[in-house]
């Protein structure tokens, strides 16, 4: 290749990364949310930074369908990025399911600690699979909301329970431990909840009162399931898309919404449930006894959970992590 050539292919490549990206991300948050507002005002500074050249188009409110749709359609190109939960995340990448455990993580503190130890299979593992991750943070505790009181294990067995609709593995733990799980998609929640289909279902304050679900199922115990994790993914064609200058710009502006996002999460827990408090729900506060039968009972499923909804290396290595931390 001559001199004139190799002068020829630069500037086609500055004028490909000169072209203007727009980049269609996907999200079952609603509009009007603090995650919706969140994201809207990434996008924001997104095309501002880049003057122009990435820009966002955001599809809320599960209108592209649930997460498991969300992650098919960026792998076929319909859309390029999603800002998704720990169940779309696994979907992409199983390592997530280090988030799974239930009753495992007692504090903030817990949940930073598998991050930072995990960073390799979380991070890594997720560009091997085609997609890079922008983001990732805890958007809050998940807590078992249901249509009658629950407060032991055999309360919750009386209930139908929701579990997200393709999570065969779940569903079969679920059954093998005596419970009624009922696969749904996540936009088919509330319908399932008004007609009956489940009565129960574990969840954050904030999803609780965006989506209304508390209005039937309007007894709360006030226990730590676990942890609900999210984060920003865009497949790695869009990114390599983007300069190298505007794709730092970009992560430098995500970092700085994630922290300001996390400032502003540890408060909206507590603000949703006294919403929620002054419009019928019932938080139900469990005695030590009960909580010792939640922890045997988690303990019980551990077999049904390690290397069924959760590979055994990384149930091996999320369990060890915690009982080796200081």
């Amino acid at each position: 290749m001559n001199k004139k050539h190799i002068i020829i292919l630069l500037i086609l490549t500055q004028l490909a990364f000169a072209r203007k990206i727009t980049i269609k991300m996907a999200t079952l948050a609603p509009e009007g949310t603090d995650w919706h507002g969140m994201l809207v005002e990434m996008g924001q500074e997104w095309k501002k930074a880049t003057k122009g050249r990435v820009q966002l188009r955001l599809y809320p409110g599960g209108v592209v369908g649930d997460e498991r749709d969300m992650v098919r359609k960026m792998r076929i190109g319909q859309i390029h990025a999603a800002a998704i939960s720990t169940e779309g995340l696994y979907e992409i990448n199983p390592n997530f399911a280090a988030f799974y455990v239930p009753m495992l993580f007692r504090d903030l503190s817990d949940i930073q600690h598998v991050t930072d130890n995990l960073n390799q299979e979380l991070i890594t593992g997720t560009y091997d699979k085609g997609f890079e991750l922008l983001y990732l943070v805890d958007v809050g505790w998940g807590y078992w909301f249901g249509k009658k009181p629950i407060f032991t294990p055999n309360d919750l067995k009386s209930h139908k329970i929701f579990t997200w609709a393709g999570d065969f593995a779940w569903a079969e733990v679920w059954k093998k431990a005596g419970y009624n799980p009922v696969p749904l998609a996540m936009t088919d929640l509330l319908s399932g909840l008004q007609t009956g289909l489940i009565d129960a279902l574990s969840t954050i304050p904030l999803y609780a009162l965006a989506q209304q679900s508390f209005g039937i199922t309007n007894h709360m115990l006030n226990m730590k399931w676990g942890i609900l994790m999210a984060g920003i993914v865009i497949d790695n064609r869009t990114c390599n898309r983007i300069s190298e200058k505007d794709r730092k710009a970009m992560k430098g502006i995500v970092n700085k919404i994630r922290d300001k996002h996390i400032e502003k999460n540890r408060y909206a827990e507590e603000n949703a449930l006294n919403v929620m408090q002054k419009h019928g729900l019932q938080i139900h506060e469990p005695t030590p006894d009960q909580i010792k039968l939640w922890e045997t009972e988690v303990k019980t499923m551990y077999p049904l959970l390690r290397g069924n909804a959760i590979n055994e290396d990384i149930f091996d290595k999320v369990i060890q992590i915690m009982e080796e931390k200081p």
